[in-house]
């Protein structure tokens, strides 16, 4: 096992070099100067000049590259240029709001998607089969900013059950722990908090679990239809054991592995922000923060932020292949 870790970490090399020179041609890719570009058209040239300083833009690229690399080794991410706090700081205030967010989403995804995938292979052509695959369809076609709204406009304004903004009311008090504040509700026994928390946690989170749970039901559908054909499956059912073992113990216990793989790409993606769920909902994630730091041409922020979620996602593929080698010992020989 430990050979087969120090492999994958070994094969991810190039990888992280590949979006490190990605994540540092950035801010060269913009059009014209890009001190003026961060800056504006107003600022003077003394101002355009200290931000190339500071920025390094004056040394060959090569250089600048070096220098870009060596500070993230240390942990340097560098500074914003609006707020001048380090961008690691940004992202650490941000990342736990993402990271709950982003968990309750898979939940809600891994829950429905698995069962909707397994119902609709054992009933095969059913309508229960048809309209789960519709809904599915459905859930990777529609546009997250328009559900969310749409979302928002129902539950929100019209019926009133559920919050449309932010991650706790204004009136509500929360003692933090973790940063994850269903999480520290239950640490704190602050049930009222716990409550508010998840009224404002339910429609992002499940506006933002349409596409994974699609993916994920089709994929176990997929998945199970192919297991159900398989000899062990006709031979466990003539030995007389019940339907429900069949299915849930042997068939889905072997096709869970690729269904497994699509599950941690897609917390992986979740996890570098949804930028357009975070932005309908006003949730102060680090999706929000990459829009907001755009919109302001924070471009150190925007930089280094491309290279930290890029990093968490392939450390996120990483923990999957190690898990996945656990499921099936047959990955480590290959």
């Amino acid at each position: 096992m430990g050979k087969y870790i120090v492999k994958r970490l070994i094969g991810l090399i190039p990888v992280v070099i590949g979006v490190s020179i990605c994540a540092f041609l950035l801010i060269h890719l913009i059009p014209g100067d890009p001190a003026r570009a961060i800056l504006g058209e107003r600022a003077t040239e003394e101002t355009m000049n200290a931000l190339r300083e500071q920025l390094g833009l004056n040394d060959p690229l090569y250089v600048q590259y070096a220098r870009f690399m060596g500070n993230v080794l240390q942990g340097d991410f560098g500074r914003s240029v609006i707020t001048n706090n380090p961008v690691i700081e940004e992202f650490a205030q941000r990342f736990p709001a993402t990271l709950e967010l982003s968990l309750a989403a898979m939940i809600i995804a891994v829950i429905v998607g698995v069962l909707a995938g397994v119902i609709s292979a054992v009933k095969q052509y059913s309508i229960f089969d048809n309209l789960s695959m519709v809904g599915a369809l459905l859930g990777v076609s529609l546009p997250i900013f328009w559900l969310g709204l749409m979302m928002q406009w129902l539950f929100a304004f019209k019926l009133g059950l559920l919050d449309a903004s932010a991650r706790l009311s204004v009136d509500t008090h929360l003692q933090t722990i973790t940063n994850l504040y269903l999480l520290d509700a239950i640490l704190t026994g602050n049930w009222p908090a716990f409550v508010d928390a998840f009224k404002h946690i339910l429609m992002p989170s499940l506006a933002l679990a349409t596409i994974p749970m699609a993916i994920i039901a089709r994929m176990t559908r997929s998945s199970m239809l192919e297991v159900l054909k398989q000899d062990y499956i006709r031979t466990a059912r003539a030995k007389g054991l019940k339907e429900k073992v069949v299915i849930f113990k042997h068939a889905l216990k072997n096709a869970f592995l690729p269904v497994l793989t699509v599950m941690g790409l897609q917390f992986g993606s979740l996890l570098g922000g949804a930028v357009l769920t975070e932005t309908i909902f006003s949730w102060p994630g680090v999706g929000r923060l990459m829009y907001e730091a755009i919109m302001q041409r924070d471009f150190p922020v925007v930089q280094n932020g491309i290279l930290i979620i890029a990093l968490i996602f392939v450390l996120i593929n990483l923990l999957v292949d190690i898990l996945y080698s656990y499921v099936d010992p047959r990955i480590r020989t290959h």
